[in-house]
């Protein structure tokens, strides 16, 4: 597949989604058979009740609008900045303009277990020349869609899908061996390398820009910055990853990170903005610790160095001391 120039998305962090119908097949704990997460008109309906449930909760600044079609990374990144609005905004957001997805892709896996999940590939009214990628999951039959992980990519990194006679997709197991990294393995990898480098993964502003960035950052007159990065894999926040026609991975992953600011003696922290004050406790002097989640999306190829595609991060608490 050959790709344009990447265009870096410098988009907000929380920019700002059955029936199975398969022979009347009831799908129990432990069932092995294999079937599409969805119908492509059961994703369509997830998508537009995530859509107006997302607009309900940004108009109000009120996350309880929208808690049960968001999970994982996503339900952090976008309670954190619900909440901030709602502490500098109590009569809700003044700024809210409806996002608007439109020209939706779906792609669907069969498998077997839970899990069920799909990608929606949709352009949107935000965000600028890119495609929004959602992925929605949920565990039960009984459960509604949720919203796990959103990214924003340039259309010319979306790669083809493998799918078969019917079009359906194949799931990547997170232990899979035919890929450069195991997907189970990639929040670990990535991590690592934020913190000593290395070659595998493919340059760009999600990998060797964010480490010279951070490295700017890290001393400037009168304050030091540190930073520590973590993997996180279980639950929620399990990698999920769609097998691509050229028998790659496309991986969607997440990761924790801690910015502490420490002022020299004698000065302070410089005070952030208001939307980090709303979720910092304690009083702000000598220090300043910032914690984030941040959801990525990235090429793994059968072999080569992996290629991060797109990451949204967003600050989830702050601690001043």
């Amino acid at each position: 597949m050959t790709r344009g120039p990447r265009r870096t998305a410098l988009v907000a962090a929380s920019v700002t989604a059955l029936s199975l119908t398969a022979s009347g097949c009831v799908v129990v704990h432990g069932e092995r058979e294999v079937l599409p997460a969805a119908t492509r008109a059961e994703a369509a309906e997830a998508l537009k009740e995530f859509t107006a449930a997302y607009n309900a909760a940004d108009k109000a600044y009120d996350s309880s609008l929208d808690a049960d079609r968001t999970t994982g990374a996503l339900a952090d990144i976008d309670g954190a900045r619900l909440k901030a609005g709602k502490v500098n905004h109590p009569d809700g957001n003044p700024s809210h303009a409806p996002l608007e997805l439109t020209d939706a892709k779906f792609t669907i896996p069969a498998k077997a277990g839970w899990p069920r999940w799909f990608l929606a590939d949709t352009a949107a009214n935000k965000g600028g020349d890119v495609r929004w990628l959602l992925v929605f999951t949920r565990d039960a039959l009984d459960d509604p869609w949720e919203v796990a992980y959103l990214t924003l990519v340039s259309p010319d990194d979306v790669p083809e899908f493998k799918k078969d006679k019917d079009g359906w997709a194949e799931a990547v197991p997170a232990n899979s061996a035919d890929v450069a990294v195991a997907p189970g393995e990639l929040s670990q990898k990535y991590t690592a390398y934020l913190k000593d480098g290395g070659d595998g993964f493919a340059e760009g502003p999600h990998t060797s820009g964010w480490r010279d960035t951070r490295k700017q950052k890290s001393v400037r007159p009168g304050l030091a910055t540190q930073y520590i990065d973590e993997p996180l894999v279980n639950g929620d926040y399990a990698p999920l990853a769609l097998r691509t026609a050229d028998g790659g991975a496309l991986v969607f992953f997440t990761t924790r990170h801690f910015e502490k600011q420490t002022a020299a003696a004698g000065a302070s922290v410089p005070t952030p903005n208001e939307d980090v004050l709303a979720l910092t406790s304690g009083e702000i002097g000598q220090s300043l610790t910032m914690q984030f989640v941040s959801n990525e999306v990235a090429l793994d190829p059968a072999d080569g160095p992996v290629d991060v595609l797109g990451r949204i991060q967003g600050l989830t608490s702050a601690k001043g001391e």
